[in-house]
């Protein structure tokens, strides 16, 4: 079972149901009165975690005291972390800041992902990449979910791995040869914008075991920095990713940096879920390539980040103007192709199967339809479901009853008592039409 880093504080939850209509997969209900999380179902988009009005949804990071247990520590600061400090003109000051905080080594994504780039362009002028179009694999909330509703995608899916891994496999690479110490003595931790990405650092995707030692939210690197940042005597020259690296942190970046044609950029995950289905349907033949970003705006618009992301993302566009276009290439000679590439093949999650055995998800199928007809299909979310199709789901997976629906409660209770039609309280739209001269169904007014 994978591990997730979105969890509920059942103390904080109120049940006030407003996760379960915004959560893309319906992996939520509300049950007694509190919120659960179905864990097959969860991408850890951290959609959630946003929209929770008693904060009762957080993502539990990596503690900062994980730093103690090496003796050598490398960060990996995500591009979107430079958006979130007003005023920056310089992103050598948040690297040096990083240095006074407790690493002794900063290794960029950004400088990962221009390499990841380069590869991509050359990948493209050779023609390895055939099935088009080609999904960017670096979001991890995305893969997730093309395992688990859109598991046909799965081959036209990217065969790379995402930046931070990549940068952390190089990261441990030059501070193994700089100072001599073993790989387990080295720490290579990430400052990452997402839930999704935390979860990623200790469960990957596309690799065999995890190559990262800790993954740490933005939100809390950025209260440690404010500080030394401010107080720095000396600001040395650290930076070594430019505008195609950089540029990754905002929707768009890594479809620029391919240096392509036919690409399309989609932000917000419910974008992302309807521009799925289109390709699906095969209706988008022109697209060679399509970047998918969970997150409003990209990477700096996560649930970890501390800045509004269309101000992070002006910020960004603002620090990149000082750049150079790239700084980090992929060296094909090196004997390392395979570096970029993944371990092993996504695989289809079964999540939304009903039963192992076909026959039986058949039945259950069936019983399922049944059940929403009978339902008045407002998906008002009373119920703790998101929907009447996910209560008749829950109802014949044993996970609800009918009576969670307050307007079957109030329909039978009419019914029993006789002071009224058996659909008094449904809305207008969904009453049984009157016949004139026939009494309605469910009993007779008084």
């Amino acid at each position: 079972m994978m591990k997730h880093s979105v969890i509920l504080e059942y103390k904080r939850c109120r049940g006030c149901t407003t996760c379960i209509k915004n959560c893309p997969t319906e992996a939520i209900r509300v049950r007694n009165g509190k919120a659960t999380i179905l864990n097959e179902r969860c991408i850890d988009c951290g959609k959630c975690i946003q929209v929770c009005p008693h904060k009762a949804i957080k993502s539990v990071s990596d503690s900062l005291e994980k730093l103690e247990k090496y003796q050598y520590r490398v960060a990996l600061p995500d591009p979107a972390l430079y958006g979130q400090f007003q005023h920056l003109d310089d992103i050598d000051i948040v690297l040096n800041g990083l240095l006074k905080i407790g690493f002794q080594k900063v290794f960029e994504t950004a400088r990962a992902a221009e390499i990841l780039s380069d590869y991509a362009r050359h990948s493209i002028s050779s023609g390895e990449d055939k099935v088009m179009p080609q999904i960017s694999s670096a979001c991890p909330t995305i893969l997730r979910l093309i395992r688990t509703r859109f598991p046909k995608l799965i081959p036209n899916v990217a065969h790379t791995i995402t930046p931070v891994e990549l940068a952390a496999i190089l990261a441990r690479r030059e501070a193994v040869a700089e100072t001599g110490l073993p790989p387990e003595e080295i720490g290579v931790f990430s400052i990452v914008p997402c839930s999704s990405q935390v979860t990623a650092a200790h469960t990957p995707e596309g690799l065999e075991k995890p190559v990262l030692d800790g993954a740490f939210a933005i939100r809390d690197i950025y209260l440690r920095l404010l500080g030394p940042m401010r107080d720095l005597e000396e600001v040395k020259p650290m930076t070594s990713a430019g505008i195609m690296g950089v540029g990754w942190a905002c929707c768009g970046g890594e479809s620029a940096a391919r240096l392509g044609q036919s690409y399309l950029a989609v932000d917000g995950i419910e974008n992302c879920i309807n521009m799925l289905e289109e390709i699906e349907d095969g209706r988008l033949p022109e697209a060679d390539f399509i970047e998918l970003c969970a997150c409003t705006q990209g990477c700096v618009g996560g649930c970890l980040t501390v800045e509004n992301p269309y101000g992070a993302r002006m910020r960004i566009k603002k620090l990149m103007k000082g750049l150079p276009v790239s700084r980090s290439r992929y060296d094909f000679r090196s004997g390392d192709r395979e570096l970029v590439r993944v371990d092993r093949e996504l695989q289809y999650l079964p999540s939304f199967q009903l039963d192992q055995d076909r026959g039986a998800a058949l039945e259950k199928l069936v019983k399922i339809e049944e059940l929403e007809r009978s339902l008045p299909g407002l998906d008002c979310g009373s119920c703790g479901a998101p929907s009447c199709h996910a209560l008749a789901e829950d109802v014949v997976q044993g996970r609800a009853s009918m009576e969670d629906c307050i307007f079957k409660v109030r329909e039978r209770m009419q019914y029993m008592a006789g002071t009224g039609d058996a659909d008094e309280y449904l809305p207008a739209p969904f009453r049984q039409r009157r016949v004139p001269g026939k009494k309605p169904e469910g009993g007779s007014r008084n």
